[in-house]
């Protein structure tokens, strides 16, 4: 268990790289998204290895960064690149950056991801705004001693995925013209893509759409009180939908093809939270 003196630690480094900027929002980019933190302006750029106690991200196409800045005129905090549990991460060091956010003064997360459409009704390049979360795998990012300078013991998970703002998020896509769903994400610990069987199963739990992350990083939000809107990129028919195989390769490609409708949503969303 990392002590509370160690989240404290980063966030004073952070702040004398940043100066007087007071983040906002906490934005992090899932595979295949990072390009959005490269918009951002007026940037300060922090490689993850440099900032004590962060963890390196190993990930394909995660920079490792975080970069501090604005974004629609709302003060930003953007994780190009996060950490999995597939990489052998500890769900205490995959939420980490999040509680260091909040001791920057961050109150709202936008969390994303790239995942695959289990709800055969879904279209690669769908963005569905999260709902609700499964996850029976895996331990809980809130095992061990309770740090209560962020949240209590025990945490109600009832909207760990802020209505309003998914509200707001479905109302400014359908003025963009977005297609978007809402439903519900599927944890997997990875890193190899779920089986046909394990699709299945997913879909009869009520699982709308499948991926590797962003459940841990909620669950942190939720219990220290940030507010939370998840968007999951559709880059892929989940296992045994289609018959093809999966690849990291399909799912960047996908990422990239819905760039501008990616972009589109998160900008109008910074504009509301922008306060």
């Amino acid at each position: 268990m990392l002590p509370y003196s160690a989240y404290q630690e980063s966030a004073d480094f952070i702040r004398q790289r940043i100066g007087k900027r007071h983040p906002r929002v906490l934005l992090i980019l899932g595979s295949g998204l990072g390009f959005l933190g490269d918009e951002v302006e007026d940037a300060v750029c922090i490689d993850y290895g440099d900032i004590p106690h962060f963890r390196p991200s190993t990930a394909p196409d995660h920079k490792g960064r975080l970069v501090t800045g604005t974004l629609e005129g709302t003060e930003v905090m953007v994780m190009q690149g996060r950490m999995h549990y597939y990489e052998g991460y500890s769900p205490e060091e995959i939420v980490f950056p999040v509680r260091v956010a909040k001791l920057l003064g961050v109150e709202y997360m936008i969390v994303t991801n790239a995942a695959g459409a289990i709800n055969k009704s879904y279209q690669v390049g769908d963005l569905m705004l999260i709902r609700d979360h499964i996850r029976i795998m895996g331990e809980s990012p809130l095992r061990g001693e309770n740090l209560p300078q962020f949240g209590p013991r025990f945490c109600d998970m009832t909207t760990t995925y802020d209505p309003a703002l998914r509200e707001m998020a479905g109302r400014l896509a359908d003025k963009l013209g977005l297609r978007t769903q809402t439903g519900v994400y599927f944890y997997f610990p990875g890193p190899q893509f779920e089986t046909p069987a394990e699709i299945v199963l997913a879909r009869t739990l009520g699982g709308d759409a499948a991926g590797m992350s962003t459940v841990y990083e909620a669950t942190a939000a939720n219990h220290c009180g940030i507010r939370t809107l998840g968007v999951s990129l559709m880059t892929n028919m989940a296992a045994g939908i289609l018959m093809q195989p999966l690849s990291g390769e399909e799912v960047n490609a996908a990422a990239a093809r819905a760039k501008d409708s990616f972009t589109a949503l998160i900008r109008a969303c910074l504009q509301e939270m922008r306060g």
